[in-house]
């Protein structure tokens, strides 16, 4: 009784605790979108561009090169010199970074609420006035290239990561590493990264974010001030990416140096829909993100309860599951390790008898409001930091969602049953939909030398 009190008190405060902190938006004549969500608790703001560019607009031959150009933007203007955008945020106590995923590009600062002028000025030059010198390129790829070492040539579940990826997605970008294949980012070129920054970063092709003790309009005159002069520039025709159905189960083995092996499930799943694509079968996402919780995201989730804590079957399983996406496209994916004495199929072959289980039976009311409790608990203490309110609407618009979906969050979350979760398990969670990599360590070279952590921006 508890755990369901709990659950509705956490609803209230997700509709009651935010009410009053009001979200503007706006619009620049040159196509750039401004959000403004005052938050007044503190002298603070943080301001994101994102780019509605990742690694799913890049074509065959660049793959990484959204990356390697989040890195140049560090690089320098026309009045700017590399490195020289950093010390200034710096200088003014601020913080800055980027970051890039599949579906966007995004740069941001925290800053005390007097500086957004400096955010907005040096991030208006480099959407416009970015200079990629063929000496700063050649210096800063090569970079790229340890962090790709660093990142997944050197850690054999990343390694077993990428190619589940590649093996699910067939036809769809997604398939593609974000930070690209080392034989494309060895051959990638200034020019590459030219065209992509040509090609995409233009007012029209970007959404500003900001959440602090500001006013909204005033954030619109800063706008129109800096942003405003840029002109807006015609963007490469979106070409429709669909994944063809999977047609039968789809297995890979990676052999990799490591100690323990590794397994990796995923079955294609469907997304939220935005506003103007419909709502037919709209609660599925919700019913699936319930499900991922109840099998996993804490010691006493099914996957933790039953195969690490109960069996001893593995040292650590997992379920996961995005609801949003800009390609509409996701998995359901599930992983372990294997105890020491047990095997990748043992293993495997208890997590799919998870499935089956849920399938035949349900899920139980308790579990229920605990995966509430704790989701919405997450979303509402979440929702206390600035980055994180900015991260949700960043992430949301520029996926082509509205922002507003995450108001109405946690109540269709509170309407997802056990039948539901039972539908969705069903429908989606079969051996025809599954794709499967495992890991087969092999012995580590104790010559090997450690692989440093390169300079990330």
């Amino acid at each position: 009784m508890l755990i369901r009190t709990l659950c509705f008190l956490l609803l209230a405060m997700a509709s009651t605790a935010f009410a009053e902190e009001p979200v503007q938006e706006f619009e620049l004549d040159n196509g750039l979108k401004l959000i403004v969500k005052e938050d007044h608790r503190s002298p603070v703001v943080v301001s994101q561009v994102w780019y509605r560019a990742g690694s799913m607009d890049e074509v065959n031959g660049k793959t990484g090169v959204a990356h390697v150009l989040e890195h140049m933007m560090f690089k320098g203007t026309k009045s700017i010199e590399p490195g020289q955008f950093s010390r200034l945020i710096a200088e003014v106590g601020g913080k800055e970074n980027a970051f890039t995923g599949a579906d966007y590009t995004c740069y941001f600062q925290q800053l005390e609420k007097s500086h957004l002028p400096l955010s907005f000025k040096l991030e208006a030059d480099r959407m416009a006035n970015l200079v990629i010198t063929d000496e700063e390129f050649a210096k800063e790829i090569k970079v790229v290239m340890e962090e790709r070492r660093w990142r997944t040539d050197d850690k054999p579940q990343s390694r077993v990561n990428e190619q589940f990826q590649s093996m699910a997605f067939r036809a769809h970008p997604y398939g593609r590493s974000v930070i690209g294949f080392m034989n494309d980012l060895e051959n990638m070129t200034a020019d590459d990264a030219r065209e992509w920054y040509q090609h995409w970063y233009a007012p029209n092709n970007a959404i500003v974010v900001v959440v602090g003790d500001v006013q909204a309009n005033e954030v619109f005159a800063l706008a129109k001030k800096y942003f405003g002069p840029l002109k807006a520039r015609k963007l490469p025709e979106r070409k429709p990416q669909v994944e063809p159905e999977q047609m039968g189960e789809r297995r890979a083995v990676v052999k990799a140096p490591g100690k323990l092996p590794f397994v990796i499930m995923g079955f294609h799943t469907p997304t939220l829909s935005s506003e103007s694509e419909g709502t037919e079968n709209n609660w599925e996402p919700y019913a699936l993100d319930v499900l991922a919780g109840v099998l996993s995201g804490n010691k006493s989730a099914r996957l933790n309860q039953r195969l690490v804590r109960e069996t001893a079957l593995a040292v650590s399983v997992g379920a996961g599951y995005d609801s949003a996406t800009r390609g509409r496209l996701s998995l359901f994916e599930l992983v372990g390790t294997p105890s020491q004495d047990k095997t990748v199929k043992e293993l495997e072959e208890a997590l799919l008898a998870e499935i089956e289980k849920i399938k035949n039976d349900g899920v139980t009311q308790t579990e229920l409001d605990r995966v509430k409790a704790a989701v919405i608990a997450a979303d509402v203490y979440e929702r206390d930091s600035m980055f994180y309110q900015g991260m949700q609407i960043g992430q949301l618009v520029t996926m082509g969602y509205n922002w507003r979906i995450s108001k109405t969050y946690p109540e269709k979350l509170k309407a997802v049953t056990s039948q539901q979760i039972q539908a969705v398990a069903k429908k989606y969670l079969n051996r025809d939909n599954m794709t499967v990599a495992t890991l087969d360590p092999q012995p580590i070279d104790p010559d090997a030398e450690p692989a440093g952590q390169p300079h990330i921006h």
